[in-house]
């Protein structure tokens, strides 16, 4: 394979250009820049980059693994590789795994960190400058200042045009957060799901000082169910309550309304016993026929009750093993959002099925989450949105 290789003088102007206010990325980093810088001194020339070790990085992010060697870390992980001990898949594995470890770095470390160290970053670019250089790609973006902070954290699907936005509002708000703008950052998600995820995550943990303190709750309605004397399940819009567990929630009173609406005609359900018609009687529509009758004790509290069970384990996903199935960050792969026993747990990026019909590969290749009412809410209303999104069952 050397034998009709380029001598490393032919490469090294190259190696130099494609370098330049770069980070090197390196499995056991020190070796491999010591190896370069070597052979630059050989040829009269002093080479000096900032490194990053995916090693090093590996121990910190996902500590307890038995080795770290590249080969033994990525089949613990589930990434594919190809040709391996060969330069091109060996840098490819490479380029997998430490794309997981930036999903795992929920601190924003490694970001924050190669944007203190990149000069060119430090000074005030024209705003144009930036934005020429974003994708319009799904995902979350970070607005940074001259000392690699934070200050702000959105997501969109359509991140150049976000941040287009952010530039040509006059608000009072928008104005200071130009006047600090120095660089922007992002993260591919491909799935509006896993961006709405990650930016209620890392607004709460690294609460950046101009986005908004934080909302108390990004829903105020929720679905409440209760049996009543004559052992019929009724069901409620109601605003949030905290003592209370809500089934799925809603931003405002009437997408509560709107899918209560649905649910009578999809699931056969009486309009009294949801609270649509209020009456002592019965409901309009078992005048009009299209109504069995739960209302006035017509229909069975066991027959109607069925319906409005199926409806809420349809809406909810209370005590179930599951895997949502998204868009990923590129063509061939797909993202995953585990939830076990209705807790959600993360989510994460994978190309080969076998990875998520291994629950052992699948949690290694999750990065944890917390569970909170903001991350049900957005998991919740996203599936209501997105009927056509793929649920994978996990067997216990």
């Amino acid at each position: 394979m050397l034998r009709n290789a380029p001598k490393f003088y032919e490469v090294a102007k190259r190696i130099v250009e494609i370098t330049e206010d770069c980070i090197l990325v390196a499995h056991n980093a020190q070796f491999d820049y010591r190896i370069l810088c070597t052979e630059f001194r050989r040829l009269g020339f002093e080479y000096e980059r900032k490194s990053l070790c995916t090693v090093e990085l590996s121990k910190y992010l996902i500590p307890g693994l038995p080795s770290y060697s590249l080969g033994k870390l990525v089949r613990s992980l589930g990434i594919p590789v190809a040709d391996r001990h060969r330069a091109s898949g060996d840098a490819q594995a490479t380029v997998k795994l430490f794309k997981m470890l930036l999903d795992k770095d929920t601190e924003k470390n490694i970001i924050k960190d190669a944007v203190r160290l990149n000069p060119k970053h430090q000074l005030e670019p024209r705003h144009l400058d930036i934005i020429a250089n974003l994708p319009t790609i799904t995902g979350v973006y970070y607005i940074h200042n001259a000392d690699g902070d934070i200050i702000y954290i959105g997501k969109s699907n359509n991140i150049k045009k976000r941040i287009n936005q952010h530039f040509t509002n006059t608000s009072p708000k928008s104005k200071k957060l130009q006047s600090q703008v120095a660089t922007v950052t992002y993260e591919a998600t491909g799935s509006e799901l896993v961006a709405l995820l990650k930016e209620s995550e890392e607004i709460k943990r690294n609460k950046p000082i101009f986005n908004r303190a934080l909302k108390r709750n990004s829903f105020s309605f929720a679905l409440y169910s209760f049996t009543d004397k004559n052992n019929y399940l009724n069901l409620s819009i109601a605003k949030v309550d905290g003592r209370k567990k809500p089934i799925t929630t809603f931003s405002n009173l009437q997408s509560g309304k709107s899918f209560i609406s649905r649910a009578i005609a999809d699931y056969s359900l009486c309009q009294k016993l949801t609270g649509e018609y209020k009456t002592k009687t019965n409901c309009f529509n078992y005048t009009i026929k299209t109504c069995d009758g739960a209302c006035i004790g017509e229909e069975l509290p066991e027959a109607y009750n069925k319906r409005v069970t199926a409806l809420i384990d349809k809406n909810s996903y209370a005590n179930k093993n599951m895997v949502i199935v998204d868009r990923g960050r590129d063509v061939d792969e797909r993202s995953a959002i585990l939830i076990k026993n209705g807790v959600f747990q993360g989510l994460g990026f994978f190309s080969l099925n076998y990875q998520i019909n291994n629950l052992e590969v699948l949690e290694s290749i999750i990065t944890p989450m917390e569970n909170n009412r903001d991350t049900q809410h957005i998991i919740q209303s996203y599936l209501r949105r997105n009927k056509k999104v793929k649920q994978i069952i996990i067997d216990n």
